[in-house]
């Protein structure tokens, strides 16, 4: 009997094996003909032109000799090009002694019958014309209503397009990581080129103002403006940028959440342009060693750098080395948080902005102010000590000096600071430079050379040591670790 029990156990447990191996056989990759044959009539190939000077007989400008090989090869032929012996200029003028210049190739995809599209401002920028190709080969002349050079993203009108095909708009916040997409595109002007992949990640950061879809569907040159796709035939982002070291598609690629696509392109459509808030702060993220140093609670919020003179965040009281941790009442979380924050809130509203400064947080009411429609790259300058550093190296291997009243008035410190003379052990693999500026040890703000070599002394050097230090412009916080040495 007992082992006709075991026979019988031996057999059901045979069949629930073989029944669970059946049931998790591997999902097959999906067909994606029927999705593309819905999708592909409204995902347009988009060429733009420039207008440059053109001369008369005679007055052709001569390019240099150059070597192919020069950087300015390109350019002088590109927009002057020379005839051959008995060749006229292979460039069409126009009636104002104009002639127009290819400038690229790009996507985009329609979102209205009656001829909105979609693309990337990248693809538009610097374009004087403006043609839209559909994949019936219909041609259609295009018109900028608008594009925003921060978000990368540009609505443009198709004019005397009517009942055209478009495409059915997404909810980015229901993709699941792993979820099949498809990109559709002109990558290197090869017309309704499609390409799928997955979701890689969501929300991704790569300091923009938008958090990013990340997908491996292949993206390259041409694709940009072009729709990242679901399964269910709905557009969840615009393809934008990919990560490469070539030029060429590596694997990695992104995409803009459609639904900020939206937003933007709904105020270019009424406005024109999109007006968005700044308070004049470079910052970073907060790491878990500053945080410690600092006294912050948390790892969280985002540090100041610099602060733009006479920008909204100075005139309110901020200065480098705070960190802001909450923003009209909201936490801020990290760097992105507070650019997003900022960049959405109307100009000239008052917020109070909540700053970590000396192991406590203060209130500061801010008046935020416009940020420029284009990025500005900031010049940064050093001061530079001019003089040979004086006396020995301390326990975190710098030499430092006073500065004088009007040095310190005229780089806009207030309370005090040294400067560095050499800086070497801890202190050099830091990153601390010889004309640096330390403005505080740790919570404690440095007043002069005295003041400083008596916080030295105090300090615990088994534990991580935050050094706030200002170099040009910017001001960032170093840990030295002198225990290591």
């Amino acid at each position: 009997m007992m082992r006709v029990t075991l026979a019988r156990m031996l057999v059901v447990a045979l069949l629930t094996a073989t029944v669970q191996v059946t049931s998790a056989q591997p999902a097959t990759v999906p067909d994606f003909a029927d999705l593309v044959e819905r999708t592909a009539p409204a995902v347009v190939n988009i060429r733009t032109a420039a207008r440059v000077p053109t001369f008369a007989p005679g007055q052709q400008p001569q390019i240099p000799e150059l070597d192919e090989n020069d950087p300015f090869y390109e350019f002088f032929h590109r927009f002057f090009p020379q005839p051959g012996p008995g060749q006229r200029n292979p460039s069409p003028r126009s009636p104002h002694g104009e002639q127009e210049v290819p400038r690229g190739v790009g996507s985009g995809f329609l979102i209205s019958s009656d001829g909105y599209l979609l693309t990337n401002h990248h693809v538009v920028e610097g374009a004087d014309e403006i043609t839209v190709t559909l994949p019936d080969k219909r041609e259609f002349k295009g018109k900028l209503i608008g594009s925003d050079p921060r978000s990368d993203v540009a609505l443009v009108k198709i004019e005397g397009g009517t009942d055209l095909p478009t495409l059915k708009i997404g909810d980015p916040a229901k993709l699941r990581v792993g979820e099949w997409v498809i990109a559709i595109g002109s990558p290197f002007n090869l017309q309704n080129t499609v390409t799928a992949g997955i979701v890689s990640a969501k929300s991704r950061e790569t300091g923009e103002l938008l958090p990013f879809i990340q997908t491996d569907a292949a993206v390259n040159p041409g694709n940009s403006g072009g729709p990242l796709i679901n399964m269910r035939g709905e557009v969840v982002g615009i393809n934008s940028q990919i990560f490469t070291t070539s030029g060429s598609y590596a694997g990695i690629s992104f995409a803009i959440p459609i639904d900020e696509a939206q937003k933007i392109a709904k105020i270019l459509r009424t406005q024109g342009k999109v007006v968005r808030g700044k308070i004049g702060v470079l910052i970073g993220e907060v790491t878990r060693e500053v945080a410690d140093a600092i006294g912050l609670p948390r790892a969280a919020g985002a540090a100041v750098s610099s602060v733009e003179s006479d920008g909204p965040a100075d005139k309110a009281g901020v200065q480098p080395g705070d960190v802001i941790i909450k923003y009209d009442g909201k936490a801020v979380e990290s760097s992105a948080d507070l650019r997003r924050m900022v960049a959405s809130t109307t100009p000239g509203t008052k917020v109070t902005t909540t700053v970590w400064r000396d192991g406590a947080a203060r209130d500061l009411l801010v008046t935020v102010g416009e940020m420029p429609q284009e990025p500005v790259r900031p010049g940064w300058r050093g001061p530079g000590s001019g003089r040979a550093p004086q006396g020995h190296p301390d326990v975190l291997g710098l030499v430092v000096s006073d500065l004088a009243a009007s040095q310190l008035k005229e780089l806009h410190i207030e309370g005090g600071a040294v400067q560095v003379d050499s800086a070497e052990g801890p202190a050099g693999a830091a990153g601390v430079r010889p004309g640096d500026l330390i403005l505080s040890v740790n919570v404690a703000r440095v007043k002069n050379a005295k003041q400083f070599n008596e916080l030295i002394a105090k300090l615990d050097l088994k534990k991580p040591i935050a050094v706030l230090v200002r170099r040009g412009d910017q001001s960032q916080r170093l840990i030295l670790h002198v225990g290591d040495n």
